[in-house]
C-alpha cells in the first residue's frame, strides 16, 4: 500500500535545535530560500513630520524612477487611448480657450496688450497656466483613484502626482510648438530671451508639485479637497493675468498682486517669449525662494501623511 503524500513530505521536514525547520532541499526551494533573503523589506513606521525624511524619501525615490518613467507614459497612453485625435488633444484645449476669449475680450470688450495681436497674447499665458492647473486638478484626486495599488503594495506615494507632473508637462511641450507657430504667423520674432521660459517653466512646476503633494495627501482624509478644487481653480485663473496684462492691476495694487507666485510667472513668461525681454528678475527671484520654501515642507508634510494612506483611503 502506498504512502500517503502529506506523510511522505512531513517525514522530510526536521526540527533543529534551534526551532528552525528545514525543507526538502531542491532546486525550488534553495532557489525560493535565495529570493526571500535577497527581497528587501520596507518597514512603515508611525507617521512623523520631520524635514530628515526628505533625504530618506528622495533616495528610495531614485531607486523607483523606472515607475515614475512607466506610471508618467501610461498617463499619456491612457489619456489619449481610442481617441481619433490622439495627442493633438493637447493643444486643442488651448487653442478652444483662446478662441472664446478672443471673441469676448475684442468683440464685447477690449483688452490692452500692448499691440501685440490678442490670440498669441492669451495663448502665451493659457500654456503656462493649463500646466499649473491641469496638474494640481489631476493629481489631487491621483491617490484615491487606486486604492488597491496603495494597500497591496508598497512604493512611493509621490510618484503617483508626480507623473501626472510630467504627463501635463509634455502636453505643454505640444502646446508650445502651436504657440511657435501663432508667432510666426503674426510675425513676432524670437529671441534668446526665449531661454528664459525654461527657468521659469521649472519654478512653475516646482510650486505646482508643492501643491499637489500638500493637497493629495489631503485628499486621502478629506474629499472635499478634490470636490472644491476645480471652482477654486477656475476663480485662481482670474486672479492671474492670463486674459488680461500685469498693466491692467491699478499700480498701488500689484506689489499685492504679485505676491500670488502663479501671477508673476504668468507675467515673466509672456514677457520673454512674447515680447522678447529680460524677465523682472526680483519677481523671478522672489518665486523662486516660496518654491525653495514650499516644495520641502509639502514633500515633508506627504511623507509624514504615507504611513497612514493605507489605512484611511
Amino acid at each position: 500500500m502506498s504512502t500517503p503524500p502529506e506523510i511522505v513530505v512531513a517525514s522530510q521536514v526536521t526540527t533543529h535545535a534551534a526551532g528552525t525547520v528545514s525543507r526538502p532541499n531542491t532546486w525550488e526551494t534553495s532557489a525560493d530560500f535565495e529570493r526571500t533573503r535577497e527581497r528587501a523589506i520596507k518597514v512603515i513606521h508611525p507617521p512623523t513630520f520631520s524635514l530628515s525624511t526628505i533625504s530618506t524619501g528622495l533616495r528610495t525615490l531614485a531607486q523607483y524612477s523606472d515607475l515614475l518613467y512607466t506610471l508618467s507614459l501610461f498617463r499619456l497612453n491612457v489619456r489619449y487611448k481610442q481617441s481619433a485625435l490622439g495627442w493633438t488633444w493637447a493643444a486643442l484645449q488651448p487653442l478652444a480657450l483662446m478662441g472664446i476669449y478672443t471673441i469676448i475680450f475684442t468683440r464685447v470688450t477690449t483688452i490692452a496688450t500692448g499691440g501685440t495681436p490678442y490670440p498669441v497674447f492669451v495663448f502665451s499665458a493659457l500654456l503656462p497656466w493649463i500646466f499649473f492647473s491641469s496638474t494640481i486638478s489631476n493629481a489631487v484626486n491621483g491617490l484615491v483613484l487606486y486604492p488597491n495599488l496603495l494597500t497591496k503594495m508598497y512604493f512611493p506615494r509621490e510618484i503617483i502626482p508626480l507623473s501626472y507632473l510630467i504627463a501635463s508637462l509634455t502636453d505643454f511641450c505640444i502646446a508650445s510648438i502651436i504657440l511657435g507657430g501663432l508667432m510666426m504667423h503674426y510675425k513676432i520674432p524670437l529671441t534668446w530671451h526665449l531661454l528664459y521660459a525654461v527657468p521659469i517653466i521649472v519654478i512653475l512646476a516646482g510650486f505646482a508639485a508643492a501643491i499637489a503633494l500638500f493637497f493629495s495627501a489631503v485628499q486621502v482624509r478629506f474629499r472635499d479637497v478634490g470636490l472644491a478644487m476645480p471652482f477654486l481653480l477656475q476663480v485662481w485663473m482670474f486672479t492671474v493675468p492670463v486674459v488680461y496684462s500685469l498693466q491692467a492691476v491699478p499700480v498701488r495694487l500689484r506689489g499685492l498682486y504679485l505676491l500670488d507666485p502663479v501671477a508673476g510667472l504668468i507675467e515673466s513668461f509672456r514677457r520673454v517669449v512674447i515680447d522678447g525681454a529680460t524677465p523682472d528678475f526680483r519677481t523671478l527671484a522672489f518665486c523662486g525662494a516660496i518654491v525653495v520654501a514650499t516644495v520641502p515642507l509639502a514633500y515633508a508634510f506627504f511623507k509624514s501623511s504615507e504611513p497612514t494612506m493605507a489605512d484611511v483611503i
